[in-house]
């Protein structure tokens, strides 16, 4: 009975502390996507509730980010968007510093666009305004916007 209590109690440990190194490890990238989304989603003046949707979904179903609790992601989100609407051209240097912190790590980089591209077509209507965002975190990320039909 006692092995089976330790051994439980183990397990409990063990998941809660891959849950937070999982956290710690991949903040930057959580906040980058937030941010990217947050820019994408002002890009028209007009935050769509399908380009939050679009966000959480991602966010909820991905392997590396499932680990942050949806309120968090929520309140990240709302950060960034009292940036924008106290002032655009504030709210996206802030978003732009965030994402820049994922310029070494390509692959974390290339899915931060993606997502983006993804926020983007959300509505039906990736337009010129959103993808002219989503160059310019190409260009702060050191990647090529062609590579994403841009």
């Amino acid at each position: 009975m006692a092995l089976d209590w330790l051994k439980g109690k183990f397990n409990e440990v063990s998941a809660n502390l891959k849950a937070e190194v999982t956290k710690i490890k991949n903040r930057d990238l959580l906040e980058g996507i937030v941010a990217g989304c947050t820019m994408v989603a002002y890009a028209d003046g007009i935050v769509k509730p399908e380009e939050k949707q679009k966000m959480m979904g991602f966010l909820r179903s991905s392997d590396v980010l499932s680990a942050f609790d949806t309120r968090e992601i929520i309140e990240l989100f709302e950060k960034y968007s009292q940036k924008f609407d106290f002032d655009h051209t504030f709210g996206e240097a802030d978003a732009l510093q965030v994402i820049g912190k994922l310029k070494k790590k390509e692959s974390e980089s290339r899915l931060l666009v993606r997502v983006c591209c993804a926020i983007g077509a959300s509505d039906g209507d990736f337009d010129d305004t959103e993808k002219n965002v989503v160059r310019k975190i190409c260009a702060d990320l050191g990647l090529n916007p062609a590579d994403f039909d841009l």
